[in-house]
């Protein structure tokens, strides 16, 4: 299967029996993103969390009695 990164446009192939392409096939909201372009985030994000200056928000977790 040929996918491009939603990114950096960048096309490449991945295994049709993988568990991304099985979500890209059914599932058209879930996008694609390269691996290059995944760890890009992923490591200006953890910057970011050690500077201390990120707020990552967690919606409210109400119990109800009942």
């Amino acid at each position: 299967m040929r996918v491009k990164c939603v990114l950096c446009d960048k096309i490449e192939s991945i295994e049709d029996e993988t568990l991304i392409a099985k979500r890209l096939r059914n599932r058209p909201i879930h996008t694609y993103m390269c691996s290059d372009c995944h760890n890009r985030i992923e490591k200006r994000t953890k910057e970011r969390a050690a500077s201390g200056k990120f707020n990552l928000y967690q919606p409210r977790k109400v119990e109800e009695d009942w």
